[in-house]
């Protein structure tokens, strides 16, 4: 695979000798049906320097190249703000989001979201494309948040987080004392009938499983400073999972935490490790704690 801006050149391997072109861009490069159709409608695809059909066969050897530069119009209302860019290249970008700020809107028009920020700065780069997120947090957290840059990158960032090649870090305050330095947490979670918002572990629930090592504590203030890995992605995880342990985030409220220490929910989604999907280049992309956080967090840590 070569990328040159927003071309991508590919030769076709041995394995797919005689197979046709949609099959080998559905193999290949995780083309979904859609994005497929949208390319032959577009004639976004070459064979061997010419317009292509579906249906067509490929053999080993060829040339495939795909024009993955498309106009599109944003779907989100581009919004000036401060936005703190910590990657970007012609397929992906990936920001810090603040905390008290929504990933994403939730209705037509809606501002003050992270994506308008999105929307803006494609904007001011001349860029006319939707905004796609591939992940969101929740509020009252801060961190990374990935955002595709076309319809293929999506699809393939989208891929790569149900095989769970993405792996997310995060940084949480909690409240009490652990008894273990490292633990699995494996729960369902499922919604709480009695609250709109509440999520709790419920055997009917989704499959849950949330990884923590204990990094420091403070018996003073009672306060445990966390750094976890999820292998799933359910609503409040961390939260519900940790709450359920009787060690609810410092701030979160929401799930009988107190807000003595820090006014909001003490959870930071520190680091992005992966592969890029197009260049291989192994990306490990880390936010800074916001001043809340690290003021907090230095009273923890020795």
């Amino acid at each position: 695979m070569i990328i040159k801006g927003h071309t991508l050149s590919l030769k076709v391997d041995e394995q797919y000798h005689h197979t046709s072109l949609s099959h080998f861009l559905k193999t290949a490069v995780s083309a979904s049906k859609p994005i497929i159709h949208f390319w032959m409608e577009h004639q976004k695809v070459r064979l061997n320097q010419k317009p292509a059909h579906h249906a067509a066969k490929v053999s080993q050897g060829d040339q495939i190249i795909i024009d993955l530069f498309e106009t599109e119009e944003s779907d989100v209302t581009p919004e000036y703000g401060e936005l703190e860019v910590l990657f970007e290249d012609e397929h992906l970008l990936i920001v810090q989001k603040p905390a008290g700020r929504p990933t994403h809107p939730n209705e037509q028009g809606q501002t003050g979201t992270l994506a308008n920020l999105v929307a803006f700065h494609f904007q001011a780069n001349g860029e006319e494309k939707r905004v796609r997120h591939i992940h969101r947090l929740d509020q009252d957290t801060s961190g990374t948040v990935i955002f595709a840059k076309h319809r293929l990158a999506h699809a393939a960032l989208d891929q790569m987080l149900s095989k769970k090649t993405i792996k997310r870090t995060y940084i949480a305050i909690a409240e009490g004392l652990f008894k273990k330095k490292k633990g699995t947490i494996e729960a369902a979670i499922g919604r709480d009938k009695h609250h709109a918002v509440r999520r709790r572990i419920s055997p009917n629930g989704q499959k849950a499983v949330t990884h923590f090592q204990v990094m420091d504590m403070n018996k003073r203030l009672q306060l445990t400073a966390v750094k976890l890995h999820l292998e799933t992605g359910r609503t409040h995880q961390i939260r519900v999972h940790l709450s359920s342990l009787g060690h609810p985030l410092a701030g979160d409220t929401l799930y009988d935490g107190v807000r003595d220490y820090i006014n909001r929910c003490a959870l930071h989604a520190k680091q992005v490790d992966m592969k890029h999907p197009f260049t291989g280049e192994h990306l490990i992309i880390e936010a800074p704690l916001p001043p809340d956080m690290d003021q907090l967090m230095s009273q923890i840590i020795h």
